[in-house]
């Protein structure tokens, strides 16, 4: 994971991809927002698929 120095507002569906493989390795929302520098809405749209529709299953073939 590179680090973004810069905050960011909302998460692309690269980084969604990105949200999906850290939180199935145990990864807490909370961290997974601090790592992005994004509020912990963000993610929770993303993890409730309201962002980035798709970016689940893409990161379900790179895991296998």
């Amino acid at each position: 994971m590179t680090e973004n120095p810069h905050p960011t507002q909302s998460i692309d569906f690269d980084a969604a991809i990105e949200v999906w493989l850290l939180r199935r390795q145990g990864w807490y929302q909370h961290q997974i927002a601090a790592e992005f520098h994004v509020n912990p809405a963000r993610i929770n749209e993303v993890l409730k698929e309201r962002k980035h529709v798709g970016s689940r299953q893409v990161a379900d073939r790179r895991s296998h």
